[in-house]
């Protein structure tokens, strides 16, 4: 059995513009200051004589590899990515961007916001919009109920609240 894996869908290029400026900010840190740190260091070890044995010139290798790596895929992200701005003409609809305050069979009350692919972040309760949770609750309002089959178990949300930080 190879290695070999289908190439995964891309993920939907909405982003809010605070993960927007947090993309550019990103790849502006790596390419111009990281980058010429880790170059500068590759250097040095490449100076140093024999490379097959030397693991500092290695390590920085593998190190540039993944800074090229990332800032590739920002690049490309940056490109596609769709910036959304505003709240939808109908703010009673959870859509993009909606901050959420649900009751779980779970966990009780949660409070969520949905958001770009790459602006996921658990601690702060802001899921993928191309996550079960999210893709199961657009489209709800106030009242409405939606059961999500997790990995773990099968979970029920109500939707209690919605609100938009974008709205202007």
């Amino acid at each position: 059995m190879g290695r070999w894996r289908p190439p995964q869908k891309p993920g939907s290029p909405y982003i809010t513009p605070e993960g927007a400026a947090r993309l550019r900010e990103e790849v502006q840190y790596l390419w111009r200051k990281l980058r010429p740190e880790v170059v500068k260091a590759l250097a040095a070890a490449a100076a140093e004589g024999d490379r097959s044995e030397n693991a500092e010139y290695t390590y920085r290798k593998k190190q540039l590899g993944g800074i090229d790596h990332r800032i590739r895929y920002l690049s490309k992200r940056i490109d596609i990515m769709q910036i959304v701005d505003r709240a939808p003409s109908d703010t009673s609809v959870i859509r993009f961007g909606a901050e959420i305050t649900l009751n779980t069979s779970s966990e009780g009350r949660v409070v969520y916001r949905i958001v770009g692919v790459d602006e996921t972040d658990a601690p702060k309760g802001f899921i993928s919009i191309d996550s079960p949770v999210a893709r199961a609750l657009l489209g709800k309002r106030i009242g409405d109920s939606t059961e999500v089959e997790l990995p773990e178990e099968s979970v029920k949300f109500e939707v209690i609240s919605i609100h938009y930080p974008l709205e202007t």
